[in-house]
Parts: C-alpha cells; structure tokens; sequence
C-alpha cells in the first residue's frame, strides 16, 4: 500500500499548525507511519498462514482465525491512521478557500490566509475534536473486538466445523504484543497532544477575545 498521500498530506497540514500540532504531526508520521510501513506490517503479513490448530478438520482453521480475528489488526491500524488524519483536510480546504476567495475578488481580505482566526478558527477546533474522537472510537473498537489490548499465545476454539475443543497457535505472539502497545501507547499520546492543543487555542483566543471587550469599555 502507497502511503504518499498521507505524507503529502501531514505536509501540507504542518504549514497551518501550532507548535502542539507539529509535534503531533511528527508523531503521527515517525512514530505510526514510518514504524507501521517498516516493521509492523511485514509481522502481520501472513498471519492467516501462521495461524495453526491441532486438528486438520477442513474449515476449521479458517472458522477460528475469523473468530477470533474478525478485523485484521493490520488493516484496522491502517483505517485508523487513515481516518485521523483526513479531519485535517478541513484546515488545508478552508485555507485553499481563503486563498481562492483572494484570488477572485483581487484583493487582500486576510492578512495571512493560513493564520488561526474567525472561521478557521473554528474549523481547526472542530478539526481536533474530530481527531480526538476516532481516536478513541478506534482504542473502544481494538479493546472490544479482540477482547483487551493482548495477544494470547494458545486460543481454544469449538466452533462448527471443528469437532470438539481445539487448540490453535499464534505465531510470534510476543513481537506482536510488542507493536500492539507501542501504537496503542501513540495513540494515547496524540489523544493527549489533540486535548492539549484544544485546550491551548480556546484558552488563548479566550484571553484575546476577553482583553478586546476590555480595551473597548476603557474607550
């Protein structure tokens, strides 16, 4: 899978951010992206045919692994990575839109289309608690489809077709762990990065919009 959009993308969103927002972006792209292409993906890549049952029942097998892996981790990381990162298309289009507007009245209307105020203010709010929120629908979706953040290294199975309790094996279960609590651990960090920088702007436009209405009462 080609992974260029989301880097041109992470690219053009680190131009409109504040300083939180590049750090999260710098997380999202060397410590998901960069670490899910180079190592994680090739560890999941035949888990299907590693995963081995004591009993060569046909169809037994396959009625397991889906059982017990009914998403792909792999697959769900990568529409993860995918979904938490297109909110920040709503600051690159409002911006595109600010810098089009400029274009077609041929004139200056904002002293800087890519700074945070007005209206993309509130796109790059609704942007963040976009974020936030599929973050956390992805953590609630990991923890209820596979049952807690682990992988077991033994599963017992006695699902049709298999004639009675089986014991299957998953392979590497140790390495997978590994990775399994290091994306889940950043993806803690960008919840927390997202709250902060939430947080940050809507306390720092509070003070602006705050010391405004107290200059204009002195007048």
């Amino acid at each position: 899978m080609s992974w260029v959009f989301l880097r041109d993308l992470l690219s053009g969103v680190n131009k409109y951010s504040t300083g939180i927002g590049r750090i999260w972006v710098a997380v999202v792209f060397m410590f998901r992206l960069l670490v899910y292409v180079a190592a994680a993906e090739n560890i999941w890549k035949h888990e299907h045919d590693e995963f081995e049952c004591n009993i060569k029942q046909p169809g037994c097998e396959n009625v397991c692994f889906d059982h017990f892996f009914p998403v792909s981790h792999i697959r769900l990381w990568a529409l993860q990575l995918i979904m938490v990162s297109i909110p920040s298309l709503l600051v690159v289009f409002h911006v595109a839109y600010r810098e089009n507007r400029q274009k077609h009245h041929n004139q200056k209307l904002y002293k800087n289309p890519g700074k945070i105020d007005g209206g993309l203010l509130c796109t790059y709010l609704i942007s963040l608690i976009l974020k936030t929120g599929l973050e956390i629908v992805f953590l609630v979706l990991f923890y209820k489809l596979y049952n807690g953040f682990k992988i077991p290294r033994l599963v017992k199975c006695d699902i049709k077709p298999c004639p009675n309790t089986v014991d299957c094996y998953i392979s590497k279960p140790t390495e997978k762990m590994i990775f399994l609590y290091f994306l889940v651990a950043t993806s803690c960090l960008c919840i927390v990065l997202n709250l902060s920088e939430l947080s940050y702007l809507i306390f720092k436009y509070s003070i602006k919009c705050y010391l405004k209405r107290h200059v204009r009462k002195q007048q």
